[in-house]
């Protein structure tokens, strides 16, 4: 008597679909639940945002609002910072959420900050949270820049955010706890041509915060610094015409470093960031992450693909 195979053969074709779909139930599942514990552990807490009127700011508020934290939302107009409170406060349960505080706070008037530590200090006594997520940008040639807009760009990028974090680490190092959280760009690591004044004041506010970590850490204060591309709400529009000659392979890593990452997903990022400490994360392509490596590894074939990417993009420009 033959054994029978065919019974078999139906549950091997379907094995794969199975496994498919049993694992995507499971990364729901993960991802559910890290949303929940991320919500969690910021309940009560005292969480400060900067340029909370920004793409990115907004959805962290909203986030951190919705998880029940103290917000202090910070930002240059008042105007913007009272639409957002009314989004807030329209949009949830007054007997699970607390209603935001609203701190004017330019970074491009540093004769302010003084002022704006005190004013966010006072409003809980404390802070548990810091997002530092404040930016200014700028595409130019070195030549071009002046020394005015170098100082406005370090300003708004490192000065600001150091001193906002000076202010606020004494009350930290008092109750041993809290978290400050970096909002930085991949430029902080890795400079790109035309864009020397942000890249410089990004790696300024990177090293900034590395050495801050390592000072803190004994008195139970986390540092951690998230390291993203473009931050874009849509995809980029296609480009008009012919593409232009230019080396392939420098085209090919200078369209990925900009390559766009969304506020909803940085800002789920940031708020799983605060939950598991993390010290850093870099939210990027594979291309702009082999860069990184290039840099270190094999610096000066990078240099030689980024020199030729420029001189493609100013002979571009020429010709135009």
């Amino acid at each position: 008597m033959h054994p029978v195979h065919d019974n078999m053969a139906l549950p091997s074709v379907v094995v794969l679909p199975l496994l498919i779909v049993v694992a995507a139930g499971v990364y729901y599942i993960y991802n559910e639940v890290i949303h929940f514990m991320s919500q969690s552990i910021v309940r009560n807490k005292v969480v400060v945002i900067t340029d909370a009127v920004s793409g990115l700011g907004t959805e962290c508020a909203h986030l951190f609002h919705k998880g029940g934290a103290r917000l202090i939302l910070c930002g240059n107009t008042w105007d913007k910072l009272e639409s957002l409170y009314d989004q807030l406060t329209n949009d949830s349960d007054p007997s699970q959420t607390f209603a935001p505080k609203l701190v004017i706070a330019d970074f491009s008037d540093m004769d302010s900050m003084e002022d704006v530590v005190s004013e966010v200090v006072d409003c809980y006594g404390c802070v548990d949270v810091l997002i530092s997520n404040s930016s200014m940008k700028l595409k130019a040639p070195v030549q071009s820049v002046s020394l005015e807009m170098d100082r406005s760009i370090m300003d708004m990028n490192y000065f600001g955010p150091s001193t906002l974090a000076k202010g606020i680490i004494p009350t930290m190092i008092l109750r041993r706890s809290g978290h400050i959280v970096l909002v930085n760009s991949i430029q902080g690591r890795l400079a790109v041509p035309f864009r020397s004044s942000y890249a410089a004041s990004k790696h300024a506010a990177q090293a900034f915060f590395d050495c801050l970590r390592a000072e803190v850490k004994e008195y139970g204060i986390e540092v951690s610094t998230i390291s993203h591309t473009f931050i874009t709400a849509s995809e980029p529009p296609p480009e008009e015409g012919p593409a232009p000659n230019t080396n392939a392979v420098a085209a090919f890593i200078r369209s990925h470093l900009v390559h766009g990452v969304s506020p909803s997903v940085l800002a789920n990022e940031i708020i799983h960031t605060v939950n598991r400490k993390r010290k850093e994360v870099v939210l990027a392509h594979p291309i702009p992450r082999v860069a990184l490596y290039l840099r270190s590894l094999f610096p000066s074939f990078l240099f030689a693909v980024l020199a030729a990417g420029a001189k493609d993009s100013v002979l571009n420009e020429q010709m135009q």
